[in-house]
């Protein structure tokens, strides 16, 4: 997290928690936005980057991530980046609870999300790419959001 509040302009974090209404499953998980004026209506919000310390039962489990210390980092990545760091995967046999390795989302890779459980000495230099990338795309999105709003006065 140190790296997207010291190096990535504009990103707004917010944790999950019961102050900020989030159902209880959810609390503890950290989403990074893209809104330097804070102007973004919070359901409008889209993360571009999230940790995720909690499965989700019946929906998001395959990480195990009730194991002592694991969470996960997602990315959302272009198309393109997510076919290079997954290509030759064979999506049937991919172990979504491996640490330190770049592994497609086991549910939004569809999406092109890409996640790294524990990110450590063999992705840390990676992961940091991908967040660049998913930042330059999320403040791309944002500005061009900025340029079709009316201006006031």
């Amino acid at each position: 997290m140190e790296y997207v509040t010291n190096e990535l302009d504009g990103t707004l974090v917010v944790v999950a928690s019961e102050e900020n209404g989030a159902p209880e499953m959810a609390r503890g998980d950290t989403f990074f936005f893209y809104d330097p004026d804070h102007i973004t209506l919070p359901e409008k919000r889209f993360p571009y980057a999230t940790i995720v310390v909690n499965d989700y039962p019946g929906f998001d489990e395959a990480s195990n991530l009730k194991r002592p210390g694991v969470y996960r980092v997602n990315v959302s990545v272009s198309r393109n980046t997510f076919e290079q760091q997954t290509s030759g995967d064979d999506v049937s046999a991919i172990d979504y609870t491996v640490l330190d390795k770049v592994i497609p989302h086991p549910v939004y890779g569809s999406q092109s999300w890409l996640s790294v459980l524990n990110p450590g000495p063999v992705t840390d230099g990676t992961v940091k790419d991908l967040l660049a990338e998913a930042h330059h795309r999320a403040r791309n999105r944002y500005e061009r959001q900025r340029a079709r709003r009316p201006s006031s006065g």
